[in-house]
């Protein structure tokens, strides 16, 4: 693995055993929430994971953090295979590795004061005395912008951007590598999301790190990442740089989540081929066969039915611009 790769996902697989039926015909069948990944980050950049709502994208969230153990596949974080690794030896890597988590309100314990929940990594790490720990977590609430002197509040008497702010102190607080943002600013008033995003870009460039940030939302993947993949129904369709996703469109799946983002003023002299999908999303239970995004795209062929396709570079694309299509878009094309 390169020395600038982070972390490394291969084939990674996960599924779930769930019930299914009612009554005497009550049965267990498998379902495949992650479907054979292939992701890799590099150190400093911020890779955005989009999707649609239960296409995989927190699974896979959990998988990369081993809060789920994964069935198939491979881990590799900084060269070191994680993938089987015990509590016992993956509790060094937990101060390296941190994850921000959707739910401002649900992520904190409402009966704790929030001095101790920042101060948990130190804690759980046996890092300092109390004394250091009460100083450090004054310092980290000072550096995501909370008033220090709020150390001994509950975080009930703080609103839903401060919570997230908690959160985000705690994650940092170690001083990991990698950070995986799962959601962060979804559950936040539009007013109060522009804050923590601006947040998380100033402790990138202060503190060194890498960004995993997973969001249905196009706009802000766009304003925060360097690299963009998409995944549906537990597949990666397509990954390129931000701006290539945004403007050279190459999967069908990719162009119809972007014909849904709302566009302003300022974009309406902008060309945008318009794609609506028809259909709902196949249940992972019984996913189609081939490609997994056939009974929903226009551009269909019987090819698509019977093969699966793999993420290969387009003719006069940037080596970087990987998509798994049969028969990608080109410049202009309608999907």
């Amino acid at each position: 693995m390169s020395n600038d790769v982070l972390l490394q996902l291969t084939g990674v697989v996960k599924e779930f055993t769930v019930k299914v039926g009612s009554g005497f015909k009550r049965r267990k069948r498998s379902l495949q929430a992650v479907a054979g990944v292939d992701l890799s980050l590099r150190r400093g950049e911020t890779l955005g994971l989009v999707g649609e709502s239960g296409c995989g994208k927190s699974t896979l969230a959990r998988c990369v953090m081993r809060l789920f153990a994964v069935d198939s596949g491979r881990v590799v974080f900084d060269g070191d295979d994680l993938t089987h690794a015990s509590n016992a030896v993956l509790k060094p890597y937990r101060r390296r590795m941190q994850m921000v988590f959707q739910d401002p309100y649900g992520s904190l314990n409402p009966r704790r004061r929030v001095g101790s929940i920042i101060g948990d990594p130190f804690r759980i790490q046996g890092v300092g005395s109390a004394a250091d720990r009460q100083a450090k977590v004054q310092e980290l609430m000072q550096l995501v912008g909370l008033n220090p002197e709020h150390y001994n509040r509950f975080p009930g008497e703080f609103s839903g951007g401060q919570r997230q702010r908690i959160g985000i102190a705690r994650a940092i607080a170690l001083r990991p590598e990698l950070i995986v943002c799962d959601e962060p600013v979804s559950a936040l008033d539009v007013s109060i999301q522009a804050q923590v995003l601006n947040l998380l870009a100033d402790l990138q460039k202060e503190l060194g790190l890498t960004y995993l940030f997973i969001s249905h939302d196009l706009s802000v993947v766009r304003h925060v990442s360097d690299r963009v993949a998409v995944m549906y129904l537990g597949t990666i369709v397509e990954i390129a740089p931000s701006e290539a996703i945004y403007e050279r469109t190459r999967h069908p799946y990719t162009s119809a989540l972007l014909s849904a983002v709302p566009r302003f003023e300022a974009d309406a002299g902008t060309a945008r081929v318009e794609s609506v999908l028809s259909g709902d999303p196949p249940s992972p239970l019984d996913p189609p066969s081939g490609c997994r995004f056939h009974p929903r795209c226009p551009r269909a062929q019987d090819r698509c039915r019977h093969e699966v396709p793999v993420l290969r570079v387009g003719n006069a694309d940037d080596p970087e611009h990987l998509t798994a299509c049969h028969f990608p878009l080109v410049d202009g094309d309608a999907s």
